[in-house]
């Protein structure tokens, strides 16, 4: 797709729709003349410069990349219109695409029965499953993992709700046993289970949790934020070797949140709640004496925390899904090569003498840290900040890392010859979710090799090896 041609052509949907409705003289407080218009316009591209290229496969630090062009046309020609879709008045076409789109997402995690609607972000859509939880089970706390995302811990704080803070194993997932022994308590009313955590990409044990909760009458909330799209894969017949179950099993929990703008190539301000039981909607049920005044099948702001969402952002999701379905040949492919990207680094780490494999991914998060000559938390920390803080000002071939914090415990485990002289250190991790980082990572491995190779010598912070 060619922005060049397709933008103009969005203004043009907005100027032919708006003639049917006759002329009128634009007032003159909107009036900006095209010469300050011109100069301003140039400031603002010199400030969008103080960037990251984040469309670039050398940009490989956290989970962020343009949006489709697609999303990019449907968000700008729907902008136009600026449609409001907590109520269907504000936005009676965005709104019926928002239905559409969330069928499709309760399809990709193989509800049989939904309730949603998309969100500003993965966090309004936690909080609002969360809301729900204390609504269905009063007095009752919630559980989940150490590695789960933060926004669990901050929204009990919200709620003022009791949060149970659960160990991990040794892969990142969520610890069974805990798991029980916090249900076993009668203090619990819902589990929060994450498919792709945000630090190492783990998958929590989804079909082995709710089997758990159902026994002490608990619900399981999935976030599945970052990893989610991974359905497209894990249901169909190949799997790219993932394991299925957890994914089958989120068909049966209670409630779900994944953000489009991370796999799903939408702009930021696009997540989504969905709830397998179309009931709870009564915990969210509200009136408003001016707004809900056409008839309707249920508004979405009748069944949602939020109150004003842009119908722009389901525009460009409906539109991007038109055209790459949930299905392995539409977002599979993409999912499948970034897999594939983070799977084949993970293999050349593991036969390198300059950089060490943290953990193997499970999806498309890579962690890793310098080989330093005397392993120890402190020299591994060290030569983590001087690898990123090196990639990133290097004058010649610069490459974009993040750093992921690990507590001392969990990096031992991982690898127990390593001293114990801090209580924590920092890995590197990548987040490969642009495809085109399949065909750029013969590059990208080598140029971190080198970076790792100065950043783990005694003069790696002067970048004399470049």
């Amino acid at each position: 797709m060619d922005l060049r041609h397709w933008l103009p052509r969005a203004v043009d949907v907005a100027e032919r729709w708006g003639e049917q409705f006759g002329p009128f003289q634009p007032h003159a407080s909107h009036q900006v003349r095209d010469d300050d218009f011109a100069a301003v316009f140039e400031q603002f591209g010199k400030r969008l410069e103080n960037n990251y290229p984040f469309f670039h496969p050398r940009y490989a630090g956290q989970m962020v990349k343009p949006p489709h062009p697609a999303a990019i046309v449907g968000y700008l020609t729907a902008m136009q219109f600026n449609p409001n879709n907590h109520a269907e008045e504000g936005g009676p076409a965005t709104t019926e695409m928002e239905r559409e789109c969330v069928s499709a997402l309760a399809d990709m995690f193989g509800l049989r029965e939904h309730i949603g609607h998309l969100t500003t972000s993965g966090t309004m859509a936690n909080l609002e499953a969360l809301y729900v939880a204390r609504q269905l089970h009063p007095g009752k706390g919630i559980a989940y993992s150490a590695e789960c995302h933060y926004t669990h811990e901050r929204m009990c704080h919200v709620l003022g709700m009791q949060g149970h803070r659960l160990p991990v194993d040794a892969l990142g997932r969520v610890d069974l046993n805990a798991v029980e022994h916090a249900l076993r308590s009668g203090q619990v009313g819902t589990v929060v289970v994450t498919t792709g955590t945000t630090g190492l990409g783990a998958v929590d044990q989804v079909h082995e949790v709710v089997p758990l909760a159902r026994k002490y009458g608990a619900r399981v909330h999935v976030d599945a934020a970052y990893g989610g799209f991974y359905s497209v894969l894990a249901r169909a017949q190949e799997t790219e070797g993932l394991d299925p179950r957890p994914w089958l099993a989120i068909a049966d929990c209670d409630s779900m949140v994944v953000d489009p703008h991370k796999h799903g190539l939408q702009p930021y301000g696009c997540g989504a709640i969905l709830f397998a039981d179309p009931r709870v909607g009564r915990h969210l049920s509200h009136d408003s004496p001016y707004t809900y005044f056409t008839d309707s099948e249920g508004h979405l702001g009748e069944i949602s925390l939020e109150c004003s969402r842009a119908g722009a952002a389901a525009a460009a999701l409906w539109l991007t899904l038109q055209l790459l379905p949930l299905t392995p040949d539409g977002f599979g492919r993409i999912l499948a090569a970034n897999r594939r990207a983070a799977l084949r680094w993970s293999a050349l780490i593991e036969q390198s003498t300059k950089v060490r494999l943290y953990q193997r991914p499970e999806l498309d998060i890579v962690t890793y840290f310098p080989a330093v000559p005397e392993p120890s938390l402190s020299a591994v920390d060290a030569a983590s900040d001087r690898l990123l803080r090196d990639s990133m000002t290097a004058q010649r071939n610069p490459v974009y890392l993040s750093v992921l914090r690990t507590e001392a415990d969990a990096f031992l485990r991982r690898h127990p010859h390593t001293a114990r002289d801090a209580g924590s250190a920092r890995v590197m991790r990548s987040v490969l979710i642009k495809p085109e980082s399949e065909g750029y990572l013969e590059k990208l491995h080598t140029r971190v090799e080198e970076l790792a190779a100065a950043a783990a010598g005694p003069y790696g912070h002067t970048g004399i090896w470049w």
